[in-house]
């Protein structure tokens, strides 16, 4: 192999196939990593029965997960620069594997929690690390199929999340939920080391580190994450843990600002959002981010909640959305060199809105069928929002500073599922009372229709052998379900309107964006 000689953090010595080959193993891990967020995600309740775990616990699964994930993503460039490139993604998988087979044999639920936010804490660094790559490597035409590539596995590995989950649990068990990563992240930790010379490590880092940065920022994210995903479930600022974790965040995080603003090597490169691409592209990250992530929580839970489907039938239903974006990756790739990256990303954005627009007539016999045209937009949405995105925020920036600010472009796009998952959990809630309440006032003695179901279900009550008053509460009963799941799917109509107004303005800022430049030579920082 010609670039066994080279030095090892010059990237431009390695031949064609040898950097494809890497970026391929580095993506392979960048999509196991993403995978873990949502693959638990219609599985909680197998897991919840195996370790003897309540609701109000297994949904820590998920979280523990999450906060650890969107901790370390924001220090991975900085991180990168310390260890170099190469050893920080080998490290990163293989702590990973290493806590995903924990996982796989955790025997409560509070070794689980422990071990999944080890994971999450081990693995996230794998994926701002293949988004600074994907530039290394790669130049015109070709940075194109890289970001195509990039973006297309940062929305379709969470899409595909509840699909392969739900699959493995069936089939198998939860346990094989953690053990399926075992040898792709073994593969991904050996073959890494080998292919992967981009920089060179250096230690001298740590001596001026931002470390009071680094805690400020963990507190900031980890609070802030902690009170998004609890908050729905607890009442938001009326519990005092809720409000305690509000407050840390939120002082935190101006505390953190500050810091970077000021500090002369900070942990995160704030002063890139000077930068009015690098800025935009993150509030796209970020609205791509409630999108992708709300709509994975909103259409299983609904077919859940709504319509009693399995964790194999909500897999099947939802998996859609993962061949339509994997069918319009060619046709990105081949447009992405001929048209302005611009009416590209606005075209996702606008496949995305219309995806939320026809998924807002959702009636409660919606199935796989029914969701075929939104979820068939959303996915072409996802490939043609992304990638292009990608390319126009990061594309321009030279190496050292694309280090950190790939991390805090990343951060956007978790931060914005997050965001954006409360918020529907919080609107999911007030709306299905008021469309209830609304409801029910048309459920008097004038109703003709509720009279004729009501007499009905009590007289098929009472050939069954219950007594009348048994028959009429019974009766009352269904009534109170039927309306409750009516109140209910309205609700999920009301929140993938108010996903497409988020959409609708991401559109019109889009012509501000400016056409990418690449850097003209590589930052001597960089090597």
């Amino acid at each position: 192999m010609s670039g066994v000689n080279a030095t090892p953090w010059q990237p431009r010595e390695l031949t064609q196939s040898q950097k494809i080959l890497a970026f391929a193993t580095m993506c392979a891990g960048m999509f196991i990593a993403l995978l873990d967020i949502q693959i638990v995600s219609a599985s909680l309740r197998d897991i919840g029965g195996g370790l003897s775990a309540g609701a109000d616990e297994t949904v820590w699964v998920q979280t523990s997960y999450l906060i650890a994930e969107i901790i370390v993503i924001p220090m991975s460039g900085w991180l990168s620069r310390v260890m170099s490139t190469r050893w920080l993604f080998a490290a990163s998988a293989a702590g990973f594997t290493v806590a995903s087979m924990l996982c796989g044999l955790a025997w409560n639920i509070q070794s689980m929690i422990a071990f999944r936010a080890l994971q999450g804490f081990l693995g996230g660094s794998m994926i701002p690390l293949v988004f600074s790559t994907a530039f290394y490597f790669f130049q015109g035409k070709q940075r194109v199929i890289a970001a195509a590539t990039v973006g297309g596995i940062a929305s379709l590995a969470p899409t595909l999340g509840p699909t392969v989950g739900g699959f493995i649990t069936d089939h198998t068990s939860w346990h094989w939920l953690f053990f399926v990563n075992l040898v792709p992240g073994i593969f991904v930790a050996v073959v890494v080391p080998m292919l992967v010379r981009i920089d060179r490590g250096d230690r001298s880092l740590l001596r001026n580190a931002d470390y009071l940065g680094m805690l400020l920022m963990a507190l900031f994210l980890g609070c802030l994450e902690y009170t998004l995903e609890e908050g729905p479930r607890l009442g938001w600022l009326g519990d005092s843990v809720i409000l305690t974790t509000a407050w840390i965040s939120g002082l935190c995080g101006i505390g953190f600002i500050w810091r970077s603003l000021v500090y002369e090597h900070p942990i995160v490169d704030l002063r890139a959002l000077k930068d009015r691409n690098f800025a935009l592209g993150c509030f796209f990250s970020f609205v791509t981010g409630v999108g992708i992530f709300a709509t994975i929580y909103l259409t299983p839970l609904f077919l859940g909640r709504v319509r009693g489907f399995s964790a194999l039938d909500i897999g099947l239903a939802v998996f859609s959305t993962g061949v339509f974006q994997i069918m319009s990756i060619p046709f990105y790739t081949i447009l992405g060199n001929r048209v302005d990256l611009r009416w590209l990303m606005m075209f996702g954005l606008g496949c995305f809105a219309l995806s939320m627009y026809n998924f807002a007539p959702i009636t409660h016999d919606w199935g796989a069928a029914q969701l075929m045209l939104p979820q068939a937009l959303r996915g072409i949405g996802q490939q043609f929002a992304v990638a292009p995105t990608v390319t126009l925020t990061l594309g321009a920036l030279s190496p050292v500073r694309l280090k950190l600010a790939s991390g805090l472009f990343n951060t956007m796009r978790n931060l914005g599922g997050a965001i954006g998952i409360a918020l529907c959990a919080t609107i999911l809630n007030d709306r299905t009372n008021l469309h209830f309440l609304r409801l029910a006032e048309h459920l008097n003695g004038g109703n003709e229709a509720m009279n004729g179901m009501l007499s009905h279900t009590a007289s098929s009550m009472v050939a069954l052998g219950n007594d009348d008053w048994t028959a009429h509460t019974g009766a009352l009963q269904q009534l109170g379900a039927l309306t409750y799941r009516e109140a209910q799917t309205q609700s999920f109509g009301d929140i993938y309107l108010y996903i497409m107004v988020a959409f609708v303005i991401a559109i019109l800022l889009g012509p501000l964006m400016r056409k990418v430049t690449p850097p003209k030579a590589p930052s001597a920082d960089g090597h």
